[in-house]
């Protein structure tokens, strides 16, 4: 059982800091007849009753901002996302994630409830807040480095909004660009390929590109960007956060666009949920919200390097 132990602490750990500040813990369909949330490839199956196809929910995030939009001011979910893609290091087909949403909240809020979550369950578990995760010492007291999405791409050559340009910047650099079709994809393969890498210690990347992030508020000096964070440490991605887009034209018009992306050839981007929009347009008040991949977390504070370490039963290749 030693495989399952830091896990086990630091779910209850990051429920039980959640609880103390008020937020309600809820249940959201895992079958949904839409899937989103997230950029990802959902598994799909048929409810032979009903004779539609359904998906397993690759997020449970478009659930959990209904709730708020009825009333409910915080509310969180603990539980099984799936995404039907391939395995890495951090990737499992089946994964536990942790969702928080908070009314009258913003990015900037939620950015110092990350960061003092990750401290009290790196106190539960490891007793302290260094750890050693693949090859890097890194201190998980806050507070955690800041740094603008497009400085940080900047500050390698790589940051423009010229798709041309931008492919042949990362072509120069020894980046094989040829399978990203569009300005997206290229910039979201610049950031994996250049940036990601060098942040070891926890490090906030925030205000991101609004055709990357299409639930985020746009920036109150800059309609092309989104107050949107991700949080990384050794170089890998451990949690995703918004402002929240809380208004149903804009977030209709957001939809159109993730169609454009798509039809231009970007499988991942966001499918348009009609019903939340018109969820929304009953109103839902300014709102932060988070996605934490636990089995992630439970990597950095166990000091694993494969997901599936931090996993009792990963999925595996059944042996022929």
């Amino acid at each position: 059982m030693r495989r399952s132990r830091t896990p086990s602490t630091a779910s209850p750990t990051s429920s039980s800091a959640l609880d103390e500040r008020g937020f309600l813990e809820v249940e959201t369909p895992v079958l949904q007849p839409r899937y989103g949330g997230a950029f990802a490839e959902p598994f799909v199956t048929h409810h032979n009753v009903l004779d539609q196809d359904l998906y397993l929910r690759i997020a449970t995030e478009l659930y959990l901002k209904r709730l708020i939009v009825g009333g409910l001011e915080k509310v969180y979910e603990l539980a099984k996302d799936f995404r039907n893609e391939g395995y890495s290091y951090k990737h499992s087909p089946e994964f536990t994630q942790l969702e928080w949403y908070e009314a009258y909240a913003d990015y900037q809020d939620t950015m110092r409830r990350i960061e003092t979550l990750v401290e009290r369950a790196a106190h539960a578990t490891i007793g302290g807040t260094r750890a050693t995760f693949r090859g890097h010492d890194v201190d998980l007291a806050p507070p955690w480095e800041r740094v603008r999405f497009a400085d940080a791409l900047d500050a390698h050559g790589v940051w423009t909004r010229d798709t041309d340009q931008l492919r042949a910047r990362l072509q120069e650099k020894g980046v094989d660009a040829s399978h990203d079709q569009t300005w997206a994809q290229l910039l979201d393969h610049a950031y994996s390929a250049f940036v990601e890498p060098e942040l070891i210690q926890p490090t906030i990347v925030y205000d991101w590109p609004i055709e990357m992030s299409p639930f985020a508020r746009t920036t109150d000096d800059d309609e092309t960007l989104v107050e949107r964070f991700e949080t990384v440490v050794s170089g890998m991605e451990f949690s995703n956060a918004f402002s929240e887009l809380n208004d149903s034209t804009e977030q209709a018009e957001r939809f159109a666009m993730q169609e454009e992306e798509r039809a231009a050839g970007d499988e991942t981007a966001e499918a348009g949920d009609p019903d939340y929009v018109e969820a929304l347009s009953y109103g839902m008040p300014p709102t932060g919200g988070l996605g934490v991949g636990i089995d992630r977390l439970a990597m950095v504070l166990g000091g694993k390097d494969s997901i599936r370490d931090v996993i009792l039963f990963p999925a595996l290749r059944q042996k022929e």
